[in-house]
């Protein structure tokens, strides 16, 4: 009787889909959008392979390029950078901290800030990272003009800070 009662419960607890939109498959640009998957997936593939060596991921990528990039950042300019948690970011900036590719100092007008700086070894690691991506970019923008460099850019500064809402649709029923 009490498997009985597990298997009803089970079938109570299925999660209720919400209404999605009704959208015309015609319209979706779905060419771009692969290629968009596949360029990220190359992109980042190299990087991913230096981390894996480290055991490190994305997340702290991300973290050593910013900080290298911007030295002197406060973790609160990070996260919104990031646009993650302070709890997310707690675990890989310990991680890189622990392993002597960041260094963390209290700000100097205000002791409670934490400034973050890369340290020899993670300026090192986010150039190793960055070179082969920027390889990837040079040959891919290879023979092209100075106006085309300008549209890739204009068109990758387009896809950021982007909201792209629909209203759901329902069935008729208003």
């Amino acid at each position: 009787m009490t498997s009985v009662a597990r298997q009803s419960a089970t079938k109570t607890a299925k999660k209720i889909l919400p209404d999605l939109p009704v959208v015309d498959d015609k319209s979706i640009d779905f060419e771009t959008i692969e290629s968009l998957f596949f360029a990220y997936r190359d992109f980042v593939s190299d990087p991913d392979a230096i981390l894996a060596k480290l055991g490190y991921g994305r997340a702290h990528h991300r973290v050593v390029h910013f900080v290298s990039r911007r030295p002197g950042m406060t973790v609160a300019d990070l996260l919104g950078i990031l646009q993650i948690t302070k709890q997310s970011l707690a675990r890989v900036l310990k991680e890189l901290i622990d392993s002597g590719y960041i260094r963390q100092m209290a700000g100097p007008a205000d002791r409670r800030q934490r400034r973050l700086y890369p340290t020899l070894a993670g300026r090192e690691l986010s150039l190793a990272l960055s070179d082969p991506q920027s390889r990837r970019i040079a040959h891919a923008m290879e023979g092209m003009t100075s106006d085309e460099r300008a549209t890739v850019r204009r068109f990758l500064e387009g896809m950021q800070k982007q909201t792209v809402t629909q209203p759901l649709e329902t069935d008729g029923a208003d």
